[in-house]
């Protein structure tokens, strides 16, 4: 028989290893779907976004695969110049409202002004009119009369010009009513005084009780 051929062996080639050249690791690439990188759209989704032309949809890829229309189609220009002026309109609207309401406001400042002006009036001279000399013990809703000595002193008398007649000693500045309040009513306004004080009487006796409802009563004040 004919002598067999020897085996030669050759060395195998080295595995592939993990590392590369330079100790770094390689990075395998996977089969299947490549990964698109940010900003870039992939090869799929080209298909489901396309540039607007004129007269055309401006359509986006939703989750279930449908397009959903973003431009309207056939669009009148004229709607952009009648939104752009509907909100300058709205604007103007606002801003009339709220100047008419300042001056409101304005109006019931000044006269909240004026009132407080006259309520410091009225305080000072029911406070000078306390100070001036009284003889007798002074009794809330008497009418005391005010007259000046020569010297310049004022002083309260329960006389009255009519009662003194020609002999009144001393110059007539004015009659006041005492109220309950301690307050001082000049004798011009001691008629509209009491109507008001009847006035608010009446009210106090009407609403002793106070009625369920939450809103005033005023029932009966003008009859």
């Amino acid at each position: 028989s004919l002598p067999r051929p020897k085996r030669r062996l050759v060395a195998a080639p080295p595995a592939r290893s993990a590392l590369a050249v330079g100790g770094r690791p390689r990075r395998w690439r996977k089969a299947g779907r490549r990964r698109a990188l940010p900003g870039r759209v992939s090869e799929s989704e080209r298909g489901c976004i396309a540039p607007a032309r004129p007269g055309r949809f401006l359509t986006g890829s939703v989750s279930a695969g449908a397009a959903v229309a973003l431009v309207k189609r056939g669009a009148d220009p004229g709607e952009l110049v009648a939104l752009a002026q509907q909100v300058q309109q709205a604007d103007e609207f606002i801003r009339a409202n709220a100047c008419n309401r300042l001056t409101v406001i304005a109006e019931q400042i000044r006269y909240l002004q004026e009132q407080a002006r006259k309520v410091l009036d009225e305080a000072n001279r029911d406070a000078d009119l306390h100070h001036v000399a009284c003889n007798i013990v002074k009794k809330p809703g008497n009418i005391y009369y005010l007259y000046r000595r020569e010297s310049g002193q004022r002083y309260f008398s329960i006389l009255s010009p009519k009662e003194w007649g020609t002999s009144c000693p001393h110059e007539f500045l004015g009659a006041y009513k005492l109220q309950h309040d301690m307050s001082w009513t000049s004798s011009e306004n001691i008629e509209k005084r009491d109507a008001e004080i009847s006035i608010l009487d009446k009210l106090l006796s009407q609403q002793a009780v106070l009625p369920q409802c939450t809103e005033p009563n005023f029932q009966g004040l003008t009859k």
